[in-house]
């Protein structure tokens, strides 16, 4: 009986803890989607942010 019942707390505790993650998923999922949104329009047709994307690498260091 005693393992049953250590069974039983573990489970429970489990049971809390994903509802623990989704809670936090579902308070948050507004701010994260909004911030992805942003990004998104952020980025231009050609598939660039407005940044430059060339990278200059010194060989003769």
């Amino acid at each position: 009986m005693k393992a049953a019942t250590g069974e039983l707390n573990l489970t429970v505790i489990t049971l809390i803890a994903i509802a623990a993650v989704i809670g936090f998923f579902w308070l948050m999922w507004p701010n994260i989607q909004d911030a992805i949104n942003k990004q998104w329009g952020n980025i231009s047709a050609d598939g660039t942010t407005g940044v430059s994307g060339y990278v200059i690498v010194d060989y003769d260091r």
